[in-house]
């Protein structure tokens, strides 16, 4: 094991993303061995080349930017708001699976005239014309102002914060909030609504990876290309059932015939067929096929039809593809 490890990967140190990113890994394979939590790193046991820095979600960015992380996981709104438009850190896999929010605009309840981007920019004329600016509390200033602008509202102050934005509107230091929300429930407990026509961004966690840094130096490029093979294997895995059933016929060439003339239970690229050996009647055998997630039940339900019995379902780990596109995104 060496001393120092070839690649370090930036995870959320608290926050949402802390537990979700950990148990993630772990499902993966490549769970997290922390020995003491006052410490901001961490080992892999199954992957020594590689380290875990815990970071606070808002920092993750610059960090893999700067080149202190090579790859790192946060959240969609916080690498689009943070990163270097011309930088060389992007995105490896867009969607884990965790972390679901979307960034909104609320507005008071009271504003019953006030249901769209459209209707907003109108009021923000309106504010103008007496002198003074909507103003727009928000930790997404860049996101934000391009989407504002984009719908028409030309007139607007940002008031930046880093604390509670849902209070701004109450307390009287912003008119509207622009912010991350899982559920809409805090905005609503404050009396805001969203505006009608979509959010500014859907977002959940994502891979990041500094790709000048993977470029230039092979090892780093070898470790970081295993773990997103089994991050992008497992996320495969998720779409995925392998269904087993017995099936009575006098060949396997028979068996396996039968199956591929059902689209639902002809697998991804057909089914595998074995003998099952039993003491005396017909010839049975044991039937194998990878079927998509949503196809499940009918697939069952064809199966028993041909004469399937004794079904049982399981989840793989993993599917590996013939080609691993998220390494692809590595340089």
């Amino acid at each position: 094991m060496p001393n120092t490890p070839l690649l370090n990967l930036a995870v959320p140190s608290d926050g949402a993303l802390h537990d979700p990113s950990l148990t993630f890994l772990r499902f993966c394979g490549i769970g997290v061995l922390r020995t003491n939590m006052r410490r901001y790193t961490a080992a892999i046991p199954s992957l020594p080349e590689a380290s875990v820095l815990f970071q606070r979600t808002s920092d993750i960015t610059q960090k893999v930017e700067e080149g202190s992380a090579e790859i790192g996981i946060v959240g969609l709104d916080r690498f689009m708001e943070m990163r270097s438009e011309d930088g060389d850190t992007g995105i490896v896999i867009e969607n884990l699976g965790f972390g679901h929010c979307e960034l909104i605009v609320g507005v008071p309840d009271s504003w019953v005239d006030v249901v769209s981007v459209a209707d907003l920019a109108d009021l923000a004329m309106e504010f103008r014309e007496e002198g003074r600016d909507l103003r727009i509390a928000t930790k997404y200033p860049r996101m934000v102002s391009r989407y504002l602008l984009n719908g028409g509202v030309n007139h607007f102050s940002l008031v930046q914060s880093s604390g509670t934005l849902e209070v701004a509107p109450a307390m009287g230091f912003a008119d509207v909030i622009a912010d991350i929300s899982s559920s809409g429930t805090t905005m609503r407990e404050n009396r805001l609504k969203p505006l009608s026509g979509g959010a500014i961004l859907a977002s959940q966690a994502c891979l990041i990876a500094n790709r000048r840094l993977l470029r230039e130096d092979g090892d780093k490029l070898r470790v970081a290309g295993t773990l997103v093979e089994l991050m992008e294997a497992h996320l495969q895995s998720r779409n995925f059932y392998s269904v087993t059933a017995n099936m009575r016929g006098e060949t396997a060439e028979e068996v396996a015939s039968c199956i591929l003339e059902h689209s639902d239970i002809s697998g991804l690229k057909g089914p595998t067929v074995s003998r099952v050996y039993t003491w005396g009647g017909e010839p049975t055998f044991s039937v194998t096929v990878i079927v998509e997630k949503e196809r499940l039940l009918p697939a069952i339900e064809q199966l028993r039809e041909v004469g399937g019995s004794s079904v049982t379902v399981s989840q793989p780990n993993y599917v590996f593809r013939s080609e691993c596109g998220a390494h692809s995104r590595l340089t």
